[in-house]
């Protein structure tokens, strides 16, 4: 998807505006809601859209923000600093991520 927004804090609130409002965070296995402790698998979530965003100093600076939504009818948003959390989850999640 091409990018739409040209900062990260326009694409979140503007995801936020259409119903994207629960704050989602990387796990091992999956994502978390960390407000409500809700936790969903790879099979439990999908990626609806995303978007890239490059920083200002350097170019490897990359942070991608994702519009998920889950089986169960829960939007968010889960925000990854490009490539930091692939040692640390499961093949699933990341093969789910690495898509996009």
């Amino acid at each position: 998807m091409d990018n739409q927004y040209d900062t990260l804090s326009e694409a979140t609130n503007e995801l936020s505006k259409r119903g994207y409002t629960i704050d989602f965070n990387l796990v091992s296995d999956g994502i978390e809601c960390r407000k409500t402790n809700e936790k969903f698998k790879a099979a439990d979530f999908h990626i609806d859209e995303f978007h890239r965003f490059e920083g200002n100093s350097n170019p490897a600076d990359m942070s991608i923000v994702f519009a998920v939504s889950t089986t169960s009818g829960k939007k968010g948003t889960l925000i990854d600093a490009y490539g930091t959390y692939s040692d640390s989850i499961s093949a699933e999640v990341l093969k789910k991520i690495k898509i996009h």
